[in-house]
């Protein structure tokens, strides 16, 4: 569960006209130092993106998956946006304990700044000029005056 924090910048950021992936951003945010705190671990700095990216899915951020993901990640975001239109609050608490668990064995390196700074670095890496320029006149936008 998102803490109460993370839904409100979240929603904050939905009132000022940002974009979706702006929103989930919050929540990967959260993840990080969840990370850094040492609540859990991550495998990679990818696993604690997308950790985040459900959570915000599930929160009510609409966000869909990139076209370049797998055909596992697009059927995961449909969950995920099912799971937030429904409402559902039940959970298996011997699989969230499994999960917590099974995250808690992993390292804590996958949030460390290097390994952040290389993550975004690959990312950017793999898009356009264009894209990249794209983007940022978005984000100049709605940056506070």
């Amino acid at each position: 569960m998102p803490e109460k924090e993370t839904l409100e910048r979240a929603r904050k950021d939905k009132r000022e006209g940002k974009a979706p992936s702006t929103q989930a951003g919050e929540f990967v945010r959260e993840e990080i130092e969840h990370i850094r705190e040492g609540k859990h671990g991550a495998r990679s700095t990818k696993q604690a993106i997308a950790i985040g990216l459900s959570k915000a899915r599930r929160a009510g951020v609409e966000l869909p998956p990139s076209e370049g993901s797998s055909e596992e990640t697009k059927e995961q975001a449909k969950r995920d946006i099912r799971k937030a239109k429904k409402g559902s609050k039940a959970k298996s608490s011997k699989r969230s304990r499994a999960t917590r668990e099974a995250l808690k064995r992993e390292p804590r390196s996958a949030a460390s700044k290097t390994a952040l700074s290389r993550q975004a670095h690959k990312a950017a890496a793999k898009r356009s000029k264009a894209s990249r320029s794209r983007s940022a006149k978005k984000a100049a936008k709605t940056r506070k005056k």
